[in-house]
C-alpha cells in the first residue's frame, strides 16, 4: 500500500496531488490491479485533511477507470499505467541516478535538471537521439 503526502507549498489542489501521486504508483509499479488504497479514513487521519478531498480524488480515479469502490472493503486498483517491465524500471533508474551524477559534478541544481529534462520531453527529436 501507498502513503500519501502533501506539499502545501506546491499550488497544486489537495485532491489532485493525491490523484497525482497514485497515478504516479501505478506507472511505477507501486501500486497493481487488486492492490486496495489506503481508506478515505486513513488518508484523513494521516493527513488531517477532509474526508471529502480524500473522496474527490478517488472519484476522479473512478471516472478515469484506474479504480472502483467496493462499499464495505475499500477502493481498489482496476488498471495500471505506464510500461515496461520491473527490470526496465531498475536499469532505468540506474542510468538516471548516473546521468544526475553526472549534473551534479557539472554543478547542475534541481532546477536545472528539471528544466534540462523538461526541455528533452518536449523536445520533437528526442526520439531520434535514443
Amino acid at each position: 500500500m501507498i502513503k500519501l503526502r502533501l506539499d502545501p507549498s506546491s499550488g497544486v489542489a489537495t485532491y489532485l496531488q493525491l490523484v497525482h501521486q497514485v497515478k504516479h504508483a501505478l506507472r511505477l509499479g507501486a501500486l497493481m490491479p487488486g492492490d486496495r488504497l489506503p481508506t478515505i479514513k486513513e488518508v484523513v487521519s494521516d493527513l488531517a485533511i477532509n474526508p471529502n478531498t480524500v473522496a474527490k480524488a478517488y472519484r476522479e480515479l473512478e471516472h478515469e477507470g484506474l479504480v472502483a469502490g467496493r462499499p464495505g472493503l475499500g477502493t481498489f486498483v482496476q488498471r495500471s499505467l505506464g510500461g515496461g517491465s520491473t527490470a526496465d524500471h531498475i536499469r532505468l533508474r540506474r542510468d538516471l541516478a548516473q546521468w544526475m551524477r553526472g549534473c551534479h559534478e557539472a554543478g547542475l541544481d534541481q532546477g536545472d535538471m528539471q528544466a534540462l529534462f523538461t526541455s528533452m520531453l518536449a523536445d520533437s527529436s528526442w526520439e531520434e537521439t535514443a
